[in-house]
């Protein structure tokens, strides 16, 4: 039986719905965008596929024609899977303002770390992902057909948060190889999407990786997407997100036991950039959302608590 027009069908059902309710359209656009994801990964993994054979970070750099790269060896490689994933923000009318992407452009290894607030971040890290840079993700995330496919291609390393001996055995390889292959490892230390307008509690595994490799740790924070989008109003409309790259935390000299000063001082400074950027208002000095705690950081206990 054919199965395209069920899904034309579909499709026009949700069209017609999307025009009488607020949440129809919300969920019309994301079911939409999930179309997207599976349908542009797909396409890719074939790509990335017929043109480097099979895994390597080059799937996902974003050297070449449409990227930023400006050599000569840049512009062999095509950004495949960034362009995939970059074209999502047209259909969806979002728009991105960065700042101090050069720092992110430098030749050297290093930990980036950001905020992670839902399934749109994806358009967010291809916006500014840096050549030579590979992400960190949760195992589960594999199994996601073509999706886990072309994250598997792109050089995405997977880690198994059920055991945490073979979680950290995957950190301590990581850290290894970004020193011999100068690659950027990009983590999200909030462990889990989070809408609630502040910043959740980081773990430490992205501390513990820059700490061991001697790398410096690169913040990336995004503005909040309140304004035009929430699972809980329904909203999902065009927006502009405000992208932030702070400068570089050295962590040469630091151990173990710096790791919790360490993950206090990049919380703070994401936080406090966060809220500015997103326009968030201030109360006594320390910023008023939902999840707001004292003194701007969590305190090396409750980032323990959070692992």
């Amino acid at each position: 039986m054919e199965l395209w027009p069920w899904l034309t069908a579909a499709l026009l059902l949700l069209l017609l719905l999307a025009q009488l309710s607020r949440s129809a359209r919300f969920y019309a656009k994301i079911g939409l965008y999930c179309a997207f994801c599976f349908t542009a990964s797909a396409m890719a993994a074939v790509v990335c596929l017929l043109r480097h054979g099979g895994r390597t970070v080059e799937n996902m750099r974003q050297g070449g024609p449409g990227g930023r790269g400006g050599t000569a060896s840049a512009s062999l490689t095509f950004p495949i899977i960034s362009w995939f994933v970059r074209s999502f923000k047209y259909v969806y009318g979002l728009r991105f303002e960065v700042k101090g992407r050069e720092t992110l452009d430098e030749d050297r290894p290093c930990v980036i770390i950001s905020n992670h607030q839902s399934i749109l971040d994806m358009m967010g890290l291809m916006e500014v992902l840096p050549d030579r840079c590979v992400q960190i993700a949760k195992r589960e995330l594999l199994f996601l057909g073509p999706v886990g496919l072309i994250m598997y291609l792109g050089g995405v390393l997977f880690i198994n948060r059920q055991r945490s001996q073979t979680a950290m055995s995957v950190i301590t390889d990581v850290g290894e190889r970004m020193v011999r292959e100068k690659l950027k490892v990009w983590i999200y230390p909030e462990g889990t999407r989070n809408d609630n307008g502040d910043l959740l509690p980081f773990k430490k595994g992205a501390f513990y990786l820059a700490i061991q490799a001697q790398v410096p740790i690169i913040p990336v924070v995004y503005s909040s997407f309140s304004s035009f989008y929430s699972c809980k109003t329904k909203l999902f409309t065009s927006g502009t997100i405000q992208v932030e790259v702070l400068d570089a935390i050295p962590t040469r000299g630091l151990t173990v036991a710096d790791v919790p000063k360490l993950l206090d001082t990049c919380h703070l400074a994401m936080r406090t950039r966060f809220f500015h950027i997103s326009k968030i208002p201030l109360k006594n000095g320390a910023p008023s959302g939902p999840a707001a705690q004292e003194n701007g950081a969590p305190s090396g206990p409750t980032a323990q608590e959070a692992q």
